[in-house]
């Protein structure tokens, strides 16, 4: 499905515990979207897609509810958004989102995955500039002009669309994320998305070769061990 999948998000399946860890990021972040946009998910179209989203990746309702209803009681964990960005092992570039209760902690914890594979992190804005922060959009279809005519009327500005394999993927600046689904859905009906989300794409990609292979590989396994790592940006081609 091209460049959406050029992010590479890594499996955290390779973890022995990687239900609980799937379970823990949805609820987090569930958890911080129903806080900041609302509890409802007919109302707040984040929450809604997150939803979507956890059930796909098989996360039980009951996790689900708790997320809301902890949010709904105004109480617990104040977590805030943190990113970092750096180079990773062979010089690729690497955005890392958090969400954190504790910002101090969460920059050493991922700072000592840097420093312990010899990769460097760096200030904010060191590599964003080479991704684009997209609204992505995979679904079933054929017909991209009806698509492209359908997000055109409705005001939307449309970075890039494929048509590959039967199925259609958009990309819009992430500031087009509800503008783009709401003409989406008024124009094709319910649709059941593959990929529904914001993600940082990047514009091109680093090989990674010999040892620094392995170190990537140390270095990605280090950062999803992370309770505060919610997603993991790349641009590396191992």
């Amino acid at each position: 499905m091209g460049r959406a999948y050029q992010n590479r998000k890594e499996s955290m399946a390779k973890t022995s515990d990687a239900k609980a860890k799937v379970y823990s990021k949805y609820g987090r972040e569930i958890y911080v979207c129903a806080k900041a946009g609302g509890f409802d998910p007919d109302g707040n179209l984040s929450l809604r897609s997150l939803i979507d989203r956890a059930k796909k990746d098989q996360v039980p309702t009951h996790v689900i509810d708790k997320a809301i209803e902890k949010a709904k009681g105004g109480g617990g964990e104040d977590f805030a958004p943190a990113r970092y960005e750096g180079y990773g092992p062979g010089g690729c570039m690497v955005i890392v989102d958090c969400l954190t209760d504790n910002p101090n902690r969460t920059f050493g914890d991922v700072r000592q995955c840097f420093t312990k594979t010899k990769a460097k992190i760096g200030t904010q804005g060191t590599v964003a500039h080479m991704f684009d922060h997209d609204a992505i959009f995979v679904f079933k279809g054929d017909d991209e002009e009806l698509v492209l005519d359908a997000l055109l009327s409705a005001d939307v500005d449309v970075t890039d669309i494929e048509n590959e394999d039967g199925m259609i993927t958009v990309f819009t600046p992430h500031t087009e994320y509800g503008k783009a689904k709401h003409a989406l859905t008024e124009a094709l009906g319910e649709i059941e998305f593959e990929v529904d989300e914001i993600q940082f794409v990047p514009k091109g990609s680093t090989p990674v070769t010999g040892d620094d292979v392995a170190m990537f590989e140390k270095f990605i396994d280090m950062l999803n061990d992370l309770d505060d790592v919610q997603n993991i940006y790349h641009d590396a081609e191992v």
